[in-house]
């Protein structure tokens, strides 16, 4: 009977690849030494390489020393009585029952070698944040187009952060893995069929992926709160702090001052959904109390933001601009009960400049 991609996958060695990566990498099981002790781990596995190759040795001596090193190395790189020797001695357990054989050894030092490092290296070369693909775009769009598109800059600053962000990844990934091919072609220290070589090459594009998941989470819902220091920095606008003692729980991007002493905040969000309970809560008289003229509230995602939104909040000061071709601006603009509440994206940077000039 032909036996099933199952089976043959359990009777590889290489099946551990992926496992002892994780192993590696895990922060809360075993303190992610893969990544915080690199360089101390690929030294480790250059000793455990010298030892494999002695001829001297038997098989089980060699088993049991590179175990007895293993452990005593881990062990060495971590303070002792700490929670890292803790979660140190948890990875030195969990290898000590799964490293069972001499090719166990081996599979445990390719990984860390052919898959751990390289992926390290990779996801230090690929952007924490979008700014600068967002920044070098925009320029482009105002300086080429004029200040009346600084409603597509902030439209698409998303956009054009994730797809800069996203190529980066790509060429980190493509990098990587053609590094790997090559090295895997030369892999001689063990033998290996294609069924190994896609165990290999698997455990390495699963956890790489698993690593940039978590960059693209860490970079997520930080962008658009940039967009408007990069309006303020391009056109020179200067901006200012909260006005004292203003103590209301706002999400407020960016404050500037007006030429009679007010002040206006600006705050950037691609809806007004997960801010509505904060900004109804600032009324017109506390506003004014703290000499704020107004509050402004750029949206680039208008579809669940109500009239009756923009009536309440615009009562208390408050101010949304929209894209000049959404379908809501053009229904508030000529609503005699909402038209004074709304303006267009395009007109914010000489809006801004009116009140600062």
């Amino acid at each position: 009977m032909a036996q099933t991609i199952r089976q043959k996958i359990e009777k590889s060695p290489f099946k551990n690849i992926y496992w002892f990566a994780r192993h590696l990498l895990n922060t809360d099981q075993y303190g992610a030494l893969g990544k915080t002790k690199e360089t101390q781990l690929l030294r480790t596995i250059s000793v455990l390489e010298n030892i494999l190759v002695q001829e001297k040795i038997t098989e089980d001596e060699k088993l049991n020393i590179c175990k007895k090193t293993l452990s005593t190395e881990i062990n060495g790189m971590v303070k002792q009585g700490t929670k890292s020797a803790r979660l140190a001695l948890n990875l030195i357990e969990v290898l000590d029952k799964e490293i069972k054989k001499l090719e166990d050894v081996v599979i445990f030092c390719i990984t860390m070698k052919y898959v751990v490092a390289p992926i390290n290296q990779a996801i230090a070369s690929v952007p924490s944040d979008d700014v600068e693909f967002c920044e070098k775009t925009a320029t482009n769009i105002l300086s080429t187009l004029g200040e009346e598109k600084a409603g597509l800059v902030i439209e698409t600053w998303d956009s054009l952060g994730v797809k800069g962000c996203l190529d980066a990844e790509r060429t980190a990934v493509v990098e990587a893995f053609t590094h790997l091919i090559d090295n895997l072609s030369s892999l001689d220290i063990i033998e290996h069929d294609s069924l190994d070589d896609n165990l290999l090459l698997t455990a390495f594009v699963q956890e790489f992926e698993r690593r940039l998941g978590q960059k693209r989470k860490a970079r997520g819902g930080n962008s658009l709160e940039t967009v408007v220091s990069f309006l303020f920095n391009y056109y020179r606008f200067p901006s200012t702090e909260a006005p004292s003692h203003f103590d209301q729980d706002l999400e407020v991007d960016k404050w500037f001052k007006c030429k009679d002493g007010w002040s206006v905040g600006i705050s950037c969000k691609r809806t007004l959904r997960e801010r509505w309970k904060q900004v109804s809560q600032a009324d017109r008289g506390t506003l004014s109390h703290f000499k704020i003229k107004e509050l402004w509230h750029v949206i680039t995602y208008d579809k669940d933001l109500s009239d009756d939104k923009i009536v309440r909040l615009g009562e208390q000061g408050q101010i949304f601009y929209l894209m000049d071709n959404s379908e809501k601006y053009k229904k508030c603009i000529n609503h005699i009960g909402m038209n004074n509440y709304v303006r267009p994206l395009s007109n914010i940077i000489s809006d801004i400049r009116n009140n600062i000039r």
